[in-house]
């Protein structure tokens, strides 16, 4: 019992971002044979990196009217409402966000059944699995999160198996493999777990080497897998490679301010602040991300020993009030270490 609980606990960061690598990013490597698909897909994807989430929603919808006989549309209006309420640290809608899902799982699983040798009836299905485990983990329901993803990814299998060269195949399996290895290295001495890191960061390479759409998925995962190996300069370049493409991009913003950390405090603490300034002004609420961008420049500050600038951070932090239920327990944790933080910085 308690090597699942280590499992399911290992580490929750590399955890949601193990399934991240299943959603946000260009997910197809080879073009789907429907033009009007693939451009509806292709341009709302992009509006979903650069955080347009009312210009993809509106796409996403228009697809999923004219295209309902596959899921695209449902996954991706799915898509749209988890990565804008984890973006802008807002409550999920279960109920759209669960209806979206498991209707486009009820699509996949017809289409399979008409022909499971069908790659892209494969690739359905992966991808619904993929953001219905996702969701799950974003949700703590880490069990059935693991259950999901592991069918998901064997779902991915099936896809190599159909075509060796679907590449976000690739990178979905690549990404697996070194997480499960990286965070289960307790279980190494056991005969059958394999250290297959090695193996999922080839598998990353590969598809950023060889990848039209589906290469800056890669380029975020292998990232954070850098980051983990403290190869910042690696994680730099990466980063930097993703943001000459999308400059406004959050997801890669914040990759490359954490790259910076250990490399270059100044300038970590001048990305985390553009990312704070880049939120949109009319947000009903931004307290969540305020408190954790603005925690981690007190902490970079004080590496740099602006302990008066950090400390003015803290109070500012400290000084927010009327916290909903939903920011609370985003935030109990962090500002118990505010509040340690501030105490250390007061003693002269």
């Amino acid at each position: 019992m308690r090597v699942i609980e280590r499992l399911v606990l290992f580490n929750k960061k590399y955890l949601l971002l193990f399934f991240f690598i299943f959603l946000i990013g260009k997910n197809f490597a080879q073009v789907y044979p429907d033009q009007s698909v693939h451009q509806m897909l292709k341009t709302g994807i992009n509006f979903i990196i650069d955080q347009k989430y009312d210009e993809a929603e509106e796409l996403f919808k228009q697809l999923d009217k004219t295209h309902n006989e596959i899921p695209f549309g449902k996954i991706y209006l799915a898509a749209v409402a988890i990565t804008k309420s984890y973006d802008y640290a807002q409550p999920y809608n279960d109920k759209l966000i669960t209806n979206y899902l498991e209707s486009a799982k009820l699509i996949s699983e017809r289409l399979l059944k008409q022909d499971e040798k069908d790659i892209w009836n494969n690739y359905f299905y992966a991808l619904t699995e993929g953001y219905l485990a996702y969701y799950d983990a974003l949700n703590k329901n880490w069990l059935s999160a693991f259950s999901t993803g592991l069918s998901s990814v064997s779902a991915y299998e099936d896809c190599l198996e159909l075509d060796k060269d679907f590449y976000e195949a690739l990178v979905a399996i690549g990404s697996y493999k070194y997480w499960k290895s990286s965070k289960t290295e307790f279980l190494n001495w056991l005969p059958f777990i394999d250290d297959e890191k090695a193996l999922g960061i080839k598998y990353l390479q590969k598809a950023i080497k060889h990848s039209g759409y589906n290469s800056h998925l890669a380029i975020h995962s292998l990232a954070w897998i850098y980051i983990e190996q403290e190869d910042y300069k690696s994680a730099i370049k990466l980063a930097e490679s993703a943001l000459k493409e999308y400059p406004d991009s959050r997801i890669y913003n914040w990759v490359l301010a954490r790259s910076y950390e250990d490399i270059d405090v100044l300038k970590s603490i001048s990305l985390y602040r553009k990312i704070l300034e880049s939120y949109p002004k009319d947000l009903r609420s931004n307290k969540v991300n305020e408190v954790r961008l603005k925690h981690l420049i007190a902490q970079q500050l004080v590496k740099i020993n602006k302990r008066n600038e950090a400390l003015t951070l803290c109070d500012e932090i400290l000084s927010i009030k009327d916290y909903t239920e939903f920011e609370q327990e985003k935030l109990e944790n962090r500002l118990e270490r505010v509040k340690t933080l501030r105490k250390e910085l007061s003693v002269q």
